[in-house]
């Protein structure tokens, strides 16, 4: 429902670029969590994993590790990277992000500076009512806990937000990524998360406990929904939305795991 001025570079998007999915056979037996340097590794037969650009494949929480080592260990006769979401992730936040996170922060605060929240219908009236009340605590969560007051708009012209609003988010941002060696992907999770909902203040309300992820992802698609109900659904739309989710999904889920 909004037009967007040109995104800054990704770093993340870039990384990703960068590791197009090669399907190849699996080459070994078992794959295990292993304590590692004060973090755990994955290990493949004993032996440490590397990212596509060469850092050991490290994460500061034994549940993060095994989770991420479950997913090779899943792996049939050939290792298919698009099966294992959290492993993309984690690759992407050592290789993008441990070099680029106040590009990535910024990035993140780019986002809730055209936020999806804020750009609503002017009719019909169903529509005004289900965005109002999809989004409307999102704003007030925002507002009470970040103390960042947005605008909202009417139509899909671009408005800036208050100053003063983007740099609570960046506040809110720093902090609650700021958890020591788990901080380079916490913000890798949360940028995944803004870029599929096309919200920074979405995935926000979603590890400050006001949505669940459920609840998260239906909000974010308010007007994807309309549009169903109104014109019938479609098959590939569906299935791209499917694959969105297990990707909504994953960085959920690690970013829980790095936090325990």
């Amino acid at each position: 429902m909004k037009s967007e001025p040109p995104a800054p570079s990704d770093p993340i998007a870039a990384t990703r670029l960068a590791m197009k999915p090669q399907v190849r056979k699996r080459f070994y037996e078992t794959a295990e969590a292993v304590p590692f340097e004060g973090q755990f590794a994955v290990a493949l037969d004993g032996k440490l994993v590397f990212t596509p650009a060469k850092s050991r494949l490290q994460l500061p929480t034994r549940a993060a590790a095994e989770a991420v080592a479950a997913e090779w260990q899943a792996q049939g006769a050939e290792i298919d990277p698009t099966s294992m979401p959290l492993t993309r992730i984690v690759n992407a936040a050592l290789d993008g992000v441990a070099r680029n996170k106040e590009a990535v922060a910024a990035e993140i605060v780019h986002y809730a500076g055209t936020d999806l929240v804020c750009y609503r219908a002017g009719g019909p009236e169903s529509l005004v009512a289900a965005q109002a009340e999809a989004w409307d605590p999102i704003l007030a969560f925002a507002t009470e806990t970040m103390g960042a007051r947005f605008v909202c708009v009417e139509g899909i012209v671009h408005i800036p937000q208050p100053p003063a609003a983007l740099e609570a988010v960046a506040a809110t941002l720093a902090r609650v990524t700021d958890i020591g060696a788990g901080t380079v992907l916490a913000l890798a999770c949360l940028n995944v998360m803004t870029t599929l909902t096309g919200s920074a203040l979405i995935p926000l309300a979603r590890v400050g406990g006001l949505l669940s992820l459920e609840q998260a992802w239906s909000v974010a698609h308010v007007d994807e929904d309309f549009q169903m109900k109104l014109w019938g659904t479609d098959a590939e739309a569906l299935a791209r939305r499917a694959q969105h989710f297990n990707e909504m999904e994953a960085a959920d889920r690690l970013w829980q795991l790095v936090q325990s």
